[in-house]
């Protein structure tokens, strides 16, 4: 008994032995070969698999889309943190001179969708700004929407944890309240943007407002793709535009805007003055809607980024 239990014990001793060796013997091909294989990031400077832009000379766009950031400045251009959105800026075309034109957040969004701050030099909730005045929600009836993330109900009213009321502008517009409880929804999958005019409003952590740019980085690569490989895109009649609502607070109000259509010249850069104004001009032209208060005398981008 007590030899066929050593010579057990010795057998299993040398398939251990064996099977280390062998598993060494591949480690030190898989290592080798890892070593020889070039990078996945080598000799390229964009994570973009495939440019969304530059693939048509003629297009007519009816749909309009706004991705909205917060609180970063052009410095994020060329920034490591951002490897997405500079892919993205390299493939697409980038306004180099946009200014936002307020501090704090609300006026710019207020701004955007109305064409004036309308007085508003706050952050206060809706309650405290009941806004009875047109604003591109109005002028399209009901073909819009907003994608909020993380709003609880729909046209909410009141920040809530990560959601910020302040950044979703059509819940202070008081002459659309109805159509608000139907059309300013939570951000879910997948993606609806059939209506004219979609507003997408990340939270404050995806948005770059309270959590790091990367993290705004990475929602980027997640939704921007969504977008581009959507029907509305891919029969050429969807434009892109993704902004930040101001910068961090210095006094050149500069922050870069992306502009992603299948006819944007790749790696078109465009030095033009441009501010929210013009963004919300570029997209009443595009949706042949009326041109709402400073958007009358403020240049367009549609020319310049070939849409």
């Amino acid at each position: 008994m007590r030899v066929a239990r050593r010579k057990k014990i010795l057998i299993v001793r040398a398939r251990t032995r064996y099977n280390l060796r062998r598993l060494s013997a591949i480690l030190v091909v898989v290592i080798a070969a890892s070593s020889a294989a070039p990078s996945s990031d080598a000799g390229t400077s964009s994570p973009i698999p495939a440019s969304p832009c530059g693939t048509t000379t003629s297009a007519t766009y009816t749909h309009v889309v706004w991705i909205m950031l917060e609180n970063v400045g052009y410095s994020v251009i060329n920034s490591p943190s951002a490897p997405y959105l500079n892919g993205l800026a390299n493939e697409c075309g980038l306004a180099t001179n946009y200014l936002a034109v307020s501090h704090p957040s609300l006026p710019n969004y207020i701004a955007l969708t109305s064409g004036s701050t309308q007085g508003i030099t706050d952050d206060g909730e809706p309650s405290v700004h009941p806004l009875r005045v047109p604003s591109i929600f109005s002028e399209l009836g009901d073909d819009w929407r907003t994608y909020a993330e993380s709003m609880p109900s729909p046209c909410g009213k009141v920040t809530t944890n990560v959601y910020a009321a302040r950044h979703n502008p059509a819940v202070y517009y008081t002459n659309i309240s109805a159509k608000c409880e139907r059309e300013d929804l939570a951000l879910r999958l997948p993606l609806n943007l059939s209506a004219a005019f979609t507003m997408i409003v990340p939270n404050i952590c995806d948005d770059m407002h309270s959590c790091a740019v990367s993290i705004g980085d990475a929602w980027l690569r997640k939704y921007v793709p969504l977008i581009t490989k959507s029907q509305q895109y891919q029969s050429s009649s969807l434009v892109l535009f993704i902004t930040f609502d101001e910068n961090d607070s210095q006094a050149v109000n500069r922050v870069p805007t992306l502009v992603v259509a299948p006819s944007v010249p790749k790696g078109l850069k465009v030095n033009q003055s441009f501010t929210h104004y013009s963004l919300l001009r570029t997209t009443e032209e595009l949706l042949h809607v009326s041109y709402l208060g400073l958007s009358k005398s403020t240049r367009s981008m549609t020319a310049s980024f070939h849409l």
